[in-house]
C-alpha cells in the first residue's frame, strides 16, 4: 500500500512511496500533525543516487517492525536534498555541529518549532563498528521526549542560536593578486605528488579549483592541473566505455570510484578539459559531452539530475569486469590483451574479484584501431545488463551548468550541436521553470515542481543563459540574464555585500541559510559572482560589477584559508583583476573569423562575442564593425578597446598587453 509520497515529483521520495513508513513532506502540514500528536519529527534526507540511502531505506524503512514504532512515537518527514538544498543546508550545519561531519542519508529529529535537538547520518539496523541500531536510536528519543523534556529544550535552543549566528556577517577586503598567489601556495601545499589531487581518500573531482589554475596559468598552477585532470582522466573513476566521471574516489588513486554519476560534476568537468587544449582533454571533453547527451538528456531537451551507483541490487555492478568476463565478451586474443591495457586482474581491483576499467597509457597509434573494437564490443556487452536507475528531475542550477559545459565545449572544440543541445536546455529553464517571474528549483517530464530556486540556481542559470548569448549572438539570453540578477539583487542580497541561498520572500525555516563556500557544485555565491562579472563586461553595468566585487570581498578569509572550498570565487575573482578580458570578434563569417574567434575563446576567463556585424542590444558589440573590410577583433577591458586587430598574431600581442 503506497505512503503520502506516492503523490510527489520527485524520483527519491517515491522511491519510498512503498515504504511502511507513514512518511510526510516537508511542509508545515507535518509539524502541525506532531504538534496534535505531541511527538517529535523525524527528519530523513537523501537523494536519489546516494548509495548509504537505499541501504538504510531496505534495512530500516522497509522493515514492518521499525515502521511500526517510527509510525507510533515520530512524524516522519522525507526531503530529497537536490529538490530542497535550503532545508538540507540548515540540517547539514546542524548535523556537523553536533556529530564533526555530515553526509547523507541525513537523520534529525526536530521539536514542533523546526528545531534540532538530535542528529546523525545513516544508522544501521543492527549495533555495528560501534554505531548503534536505528531502532535503539528511536526509542533513546522518543524516551528523552517523554521523560527528558527539559533536556530536550535545552539542546534545541543551543542549536538554534548556533544556526541563527552561522549567518552573521563576515568583514572581507579585496581579493588581490597576492590572494590568488597566495591561493596557489596553499594549494600546492596540499596537493598529492604522487596520485595528483587534493587531499587522501576519498578523493572528489576538484572542478573548481581547477578553473581557478587553469585561469591562475602559473607553472605551478599548470603542474598541479595537468596532473589532476591527466590522473582522473586515466583512472577508474572515469567511465573508459561510456565515457562521464563518478562522483568521487573511495582511494587516493583514482581507481574505485563511488560510482554515482553526477550532472554537475560532469558539466564542471566538460567545460575544463575543454579548455584544456591537450589531445586528451580534448577527447574526455568529446566522450563526457556525448555522455550527457545520450545518457542524461531528457525528452524535453533539459538534463537529468543522475545515474545512481547500484544495479541489481549492488554498486558498480554495471561497470566492473572480471578478466574471465572480458574473454568471454572478446575472445582469447583480445580479451587477455584488453585486461593488461585497461588494468583487469585475477585479484581485482574492487569487490568480488572485479576491477574497475583504467586507462593509464593510450594504446599505441597500430593499436588504437583495436582498442575502438574492443571498447564498442564491451559497451555493447555493457549496454545488455541491468542498467543503473536515472533520477530524471531536472535541477535548474545544474542545467546551468549543464548549458555553460556545452557552450564551451561546442565553441572550443567546433561542434555546434552541442551549442544546440545548449540552447534547447536554456529553453526549458526559461520555458518551464520561470513562474510569474520567479525561478522555481526543479521540473520533471515537462511539469515544473513547487519548490523556489535558490540563490545557486540564479546564478548557474543566469551565467549559463550569459555563456549561451557568447556562443549563439542571440541577445535574448542577455535580456534573460539580467532579469534573473536583477532577482538576485532584490531578493538575496545582504548588507555586508554577500548573498543569503534563500530569497527574502522564502519560506522562513529555523535559519536562513547562506554558506559560500563551494563543495561539490559551486555555492550560490560564487556562481552569483560569475553571472554578476560576465554580464558587468558584456555590458559595462558598473551596478553589477560593483556587486560582484562586493560580494569576493565577502568570501576572501575563506579564499584565503582554505582555497580548496573557494575555487569557484578564486575564478571569478582572478578573470576580474584582469578586467576581464572582453573581446568581441566582428565581421561576415569567414575561415579568418573562425581562426580570431577560437583564439579569443582559449584565452583563460575571456568573455567573448562574436557576430556578423555591430548589435546595439549587445553594448560590447555597439560599433564594432569590420576592419578594413577584414573581420576584426576588439580586445577590451571595461569596454575600452584597444585598435581593431585582424590577424591572430596581432590578437596575441594584444591579449599580452
Amino acid at each position: 500500500m503506497a505512503n503520502r509520497l506516492a503523490n510527489a515529483t520527485s524520483p527519491y521520495l517515491l522511491q519510498h512511496a512503498e515504504n511502511p513508513v507513514d512518511w510526510w513532506e516537508w511542509g508545515p502540514e507535518a509539524f502541525e500533525e506532531a504538534r496534535r500528536r505531541d511527538t517529535p519529527v523525524l527528519l530523513s534526507v537523501g537523494y536519489a543516487a546516494c548509495h548509504w540511502c537505499h541501504v538504510m531505506a531496505h534495512e530500516s524503512f522497509e522493515d514492518e517492525a521499525t515502521a511500526a514504532y517510527l509510525n507510533e512515537h515520530f512524524v516522519a518527514v522525507k526531503v530529497d536534498r537536490e529538490e530542497r538544498p535550503d532545508v538540507d543546508a540548515v540540517y547539514m550545519q546542524a548535523t556537523t555541529a553536533m556529530t564533526g561531519h555530515g553526509g547523507w542519508p541525513m537523520t534529525c529529529v526536530l521539536d514542533h518549532e523546526g528545531s534540532p535537538f538530535f542528529a546523525g547520518t545513516y544508522f544501521p539496523d543492527r549495533p555495528r563498528h560501534g554505531q548503534p541500531a536505528f531502532r535503539q536510536v528511536l526509542e533513546a528519543l522518543s524516551d528523552a521526549w517523554r521523560n527528558r523534556s527539559d533536556d530536550v529544550r535545552r539542546v534545541a535552543a543551543n542549536l538554534r542560536e548556533h544556526l541563527a549566528t552561522a549567518s552573521l556577517a563576515t568583514a572581507g577586503a579585496p581579493i588581490t593578486r597576492e590572494v590568488l598567489d597566495g591561493a596557489v601556495r596553499t594549494l600546492a601545499q596540499e596537493f598529492d605528488r604522487q596520485s595528483a589531487g587534493f587531499g587522501g581518500a576519498p578523493k572528489f573531482p576538484p572542478s573548481m579549483v581547477l578553473e581557478f589554475l587553469w585561469r591562475h596559468g602559473s607553472p605551478d598552477a599548470r603542474t598541479m592541473l595537468d596532473a589532476t585532470l591527466e590522473a582522473m582522466a586515466r583512472g577508474g573513476m572515469y567511465d573508459q566505455l561510456g565515457g562521464g566521471f563518478a562522483r568521487y574516489s573511495v582511494d587516493r588513486d583514482w581507481v574505485v570510484p563511488h560510482f554515482e554519476k553526477m550532472l554537475y560534476d560532469n558539466a564542471l568537468l566538460l567545460r575544463v578539459y575543454a579548455e584544456w587544449g591537450t589531445d586528451l582533454g580534448e577527447r574526455i571533453a568529446q566522450e563526457v559531452a556525448e555522455f550527457l547527451v545520450l545518457e542524461l538528456q531528457t525528452a524535453e531537451g533539459g538534463f537529468a539530475s543522475a545515474l545512481d551507483a547500484d544495479s541489481e541490487g549492488a554498486e558498480g555492478t554495471y561497470y566492473v569486469w572480471t578478466p574471465a568476463q572480458l574473454t568471454d565478451v572478446l575472445g582469447p586474443d583480445d580479451g587477455p590483451w584488453a585486461a593488461r591495457l585497461l588494468g583487469v586482474t585475477e585479484e581485482g581491483t574492487f569487490e568480488h574479484g572485479a576491477s574497475t576499467l583504467q586507462l593509464r597509457e593510450d594504446p599505441r597509434p597500430a593499436e588504437l584501431a583495436r582498442w575502438l573494437s574492443v571498447q564498442q564490443r564491451l559497451r555493447q556487452a555493457r549496454d545488455r545488463r541491468e542498467r543503473p536507475a536515472r533520477d530524471d528531475k531536472v535541477v535548474a542550477a545544474w542545467n546551468g551548468l549543464a548549458v555553460s559545459g556545452l557552450c564551451w565545449a561546442g565553441t572550443l572544440l567546433d561542434r555546434p550541436d552541442l551549442v544546440e543541445e545548449a540552447d534547447s536546455a536554456g529553453e526549458l529553464l526559461w520555458r518551464v521553470h520561470l513562474v510569474d517571474g520567479r525561478l522555481r528549483r526543479v521540473s520533471r517530464d515537462g511539469v515544473v515542481g513547487a519548490p523556489a530556486g535558490v540563490l545557486e540556481d540564479h546564478g548557474c542559470v543566469a551565467a549559463g543563459f550569459l555563456d549561451l548569448l557568447q556562443a549563439t549572438g542571440d541577445p535574448v539570453w542577455l535580456e534573460r540574464a539580467g532579469l534573473l540578477l536583477d532577482l538576485v539583487l532584490e531578493h538575496f542580497a545582504v548588507g555586508d555585500g554577500g548573498f543569503f541561498d534563500t530569497a527574502d520572500d522564502a519560506e522562513a525555516l529555523v535559519a536562513r541559510p547562506r554558506d559560500p563556500s563551494d563543495n561539490a557544485s559551486p555555492s550560490g555565491l560564487s556562481s552569483v559572482v560569475h553571472a554578476l562579472s560576465t554580464y558587468a563586461a558584456l555590458t559595462g553595468s558598473g551596478r553589477h560589477r560593483d556587486a560582484a566585487e562586493a560580494a569576493l570581498a565577502s568570501v576572501a578569509t575563506l579564499a584565503e584559508r582554505a582555497p580548496r572550498f573557494a575555487g569557484w570565487s578564486l575564478a571569478a575573482a582572478e578573470s576580474m583583476l584582469d578586467g576581464p578580458v572582453e573581446i568581441a570578434v566582428v565581421g561576415e563569417w569567414s575561415p579568418e573569423r573562425d581562426e580570431l574567434a577560437a583564439r579569443a575563446r582559449r584565452h583563460p576567463g575571456a568573455v567573448v562575442v562574436v557576430a556578423d556585424e555591430a548589435d546595439e542590444d549587445i553594448p560590447l558589440l555597439a560599433g564594432r564593425t569590420e576592419a578594413d573590410g577584414r573581420p576584426a577583433a576588439y580586445v577590451c577591458r571595461h569596454l575600452v578597446c584597444q585598435r581593431p586587430v585582424t590577424s591572430v598574431e596581432e590578437l596575441d600581442a594584444a591579449l599580452s598587453r
